[in-house]
């Protein structure tokens, strides 16, 4: 019996695959939505029937889908329905920005939305005086770019009852004037204070966040994400845009472990994953938030903090669960199947994540749950090793490891050059046979792997391209920042069997470049443009300059 035609047929491109054995290809032929054959231009010819589409690609690039480890798809999509400034600079057009979000809805309660640079102020700071002169009448609660801090009015203090007396949280602190009084800046678990009053997003509102970042991420070639913070209210949209079809990405979610409570919510998270055992949404990961960030002196240190003086500070960071009780509820989470993921960004965090997977390995043995640590801001270097050996895959942000205003602003001089020296190891982690995943951390910055993969590259910031690179010894090469894209981030995802490579029998998840990456300049690599998106060889994103048939 002869073998079916391909349903469509890709050539003339440089095909990526990212399998070492076969990098390179020309040709990808595809039939009922998985990869068929994969090879030259001839290879593939002669399984062409009189009913296989054929698109010529002459110039092009192919790849697997990008997938993400580490985003907030739901924070993404409502930033860009509310009074979003994450791609605007400086006070002024912040003001301008939230003045006309004020005026073009004069019933909202609340002005929410968010997305300012901590370097667009001094210390990192906004003070409140700003916000209560476009908006003297409703509570305003503008998180910055990480997520680490909201920046508040007078009125949404009030409305909280933040006063010069008020107790910072254990998790948080409240930033203050000279006098005690509130300065208008509330960091960490601080921020709940004014958070739990705001209006939380309805049903509707949660499910046009999600498509609005699904239509965005595959407009950059993203075809599946690890969602980082998955609430009951989150999961429940994206089941309910998974029902009505229309969910098109590949979802796992990673349920938020409350640090306010303990072991007791296991039973709850083990609900919640049953709610999605299948289909293109899974709750089969926990996230754990260990500590902060060091632009507001939160990320969990060995050493203390400089002071501005270039000092020793009283200053070490938090960690939001102590060690003891990280390990057990890694060990517990475990040996309850779930994957862990763990947000660490100080070396102290980094340690104690590495310490907990240690324990729960002690305890329960090996197991294919593929954990893994996000950020990885500071590592030190006993640490770096650690990743191969207890098989914990790094979990990196690239388009963080560059000295923009930021790192020199507000990183640098409180660390010293011994520690400045141990941030973003992405090329040590790997030469010492650790594992790579890349991600965005969307909206904390861009969701564009190829700019993101630029920075991984040249280690120079993406708009700063005068600035020297950042730890030079740390660059990768493409392959590995693409593939840390590709199958890197589908291995941490349990996607790998079917996604993450261009190889026969995969899912046709597949990306059309308009460039061949490893022929441009690495300072170019973020302008390469996506042309084609495609999830089970179904077209999610198409460019006018692909002919594609509509």
């Amino acid at each position: 019996m002869p073998r079916a035609s391909p349903d469509f047929v890709l050539r003339g491109a440089a095909v990526y695959t990212s399998v070492p054995s076969s990098r390179w290809a020309e040709a990808v032929a595809v039939r009922e939505g998985r990869i068929v054959a994969v090879g030259t231009t001839d290879d593939v010819e002669g399984l062409i029937g009189p009913g296989t589409r054929v698109i010529d690609l002459p110039g092009r690039m192919i790849c697997a889908g990008f997938q993400d480890s580490h985003i907030h798809p739901d924070g993404g999509g409502l930033d860009r329905m509310q009074c979003d400034l994450h791609d605007l600079r400086g006070v002024e057009e912040y003001e301008e920005a939230i003045r006309s979000y004020a005026r073009s809805h004069p019933d909202a309660p609340w002005i929410l939305g968010g997305g300012w640079a901590l370097d667009d102020f001094p210390r990192g700071i906004p003070h409140r005086s700003i916000l209560d002169a476009i908006v003297p009448d409703r509570g305003v609660y503008l998180p910055n770019r990480d997520g680490h801090g909201a920046w508040v009015n007078t009125r949404a203090l009030e409305a909280a009852g933040i006063t010069r007396d008020s107790p910072d949280p254990p998790d948080g602190r409240i930033e203050r004037e000279e006098d005690g009084s509130p300065f208008g800046v509330l960091h960490e678990g601080a921020m709940n204070l004014v958070e739990r009053l705001v209006p939380p997003p309805s049903t509707d509102e949660l499910e046009r966040a999600l498509i609005a970042a699904q239509d965005f991420l595959h407009s950059l070639g993203v075809t599946a994400w690890q969602d980082a913070h998955v609430t009951e209210a989150t999961l429940e949209a994206y089941l309910a845009i998974e029902a009505k079809g229309a969910l098109t990405g590949r979802v796992v979610g990673a349920l938020w472990w409350a640090r306010d409570r303990g072991e007791e919510q296991v039973s709850e998270l083990l609900a919640l994953r049953a709610r999605a055992p299948k289909g293109r949404v899974r709750a089969t990961s926990v996230k754990i938030m260990q500590d902060g960030v060091p632009e507001n002196f939160t990320a969990a240190m060995l050493e203390p903090y400089l002071d501005e003086h270039g000092r020793p500070s009283d200053r070490r960071g938090l960690s939001f669960i102590g060690p003891d009780a990280l390990k057990r509820h890694v060990t517990r989470l475990d040996r309850e199947g779930f994957q862990v993921h763990v947000h660490a960004i100080g070396d102290r965090a980094v340690r104690e994540a590495l310490d907990a997977f240690e324990a729960a390995r002690a305890a329960n043995g090996p197991n294919d749950h593929r954990h893994h640590i996000a950020h990885l801001q500071l590592v030190h270097p006993q640490d770096v090793s650690r990743f191969a050996r207890l098989r914990v895959t790094a979990n990196a942000q690239p388009f963080w490891a560059c000295l923009d205003g930021q790192m020199r602003e507000l990183c640098v001089p409180f660390f010293g050059p011994e520690r400045t020296a141990t941030q973003y190891p992405f090329a040590s982690i790997r030469a010492a046979g650790g594992s790579l995943a890349f991600g965005s951390d969307w909206p904390v910055s861009t969701p564009d792997p190829l700019k993101e993969m630029q920075v991984a590259v040249t280690r120079v910031p993406y708009d700063e391209r005068a600035v020297e690179p950042f730890l030079p010894h740390e660059r990768l090469d493409l392959d590995d920042a693409l593939d840390a894209f590709t199958i890197g981030t589908a291995f941490v995802n349990h996607l790998d069997a079917d996604t993450g490579s261009i190889e026969p029998g995969k899912l046709a998840d597949l990306v059309v470049l308009d460039r061949n990456l490893f022929e441009a300049d690495p300072m170019s690599i973020g302008e390469a443009r996506v042309l084609l998106t495609l999830v089970d060889g179904e077209p999610v994103h198409v460019s006018d300059e692909v002919d594609w048939p509509r």
